[in-house]
């Protein structure tokens, strides 16, 4: 009966060691996997990130619809453009720039 008693006993004891060691497995699969938690986390940051880089674009493309339509229809915003980018003025104007105060892409005054 003592065998049989220490038979079970391992028999019980292996059995939950087996299990053990398949919810072990288990678990580093669902982690480390392919598809597992952390892949699923660094897919979830990804996605957020280019969510928020299409409303910047989006952003960025509605503020430039808006600049069009009004390059378009509107010459005070022609004239305003003129003026900032290419340093345009109305006949008898002067344009005076301050050294280091300006844009680096305006081309400086033409004297006349």
């Amino acid at each position: 009966m003592k065998e049989l008693n220490l038979d079970t006993t391992a028999l019980y004891r292996n059995g939950i060691l087996a299990l053990l060691l398949i919810c072990i497995a288990l678990i580093v699969h669902n982690v480390f996997s392919q598809n597992g938690f952390l892949a699923s986390r660094r897919q979830r940051k990804e996605l957020q990130a280019l969510q928020q880089k299409i409303q910047r674009i989006k952003t960025e493309n509605e503020q430039l619809d808006h600049e069009n339509r009004a390059l378009k229809s509107n010459p005070a915003a022609i004239e305003r453009l003129a003026r900032e980018q290419y340093g345009l003025a109305k006949p008898g104007e002067k344009i005076y720039s301050i050294p280091g105060n300006g844009t680096a892409n305006s081309p400086a005054p033409s004297p006349k």
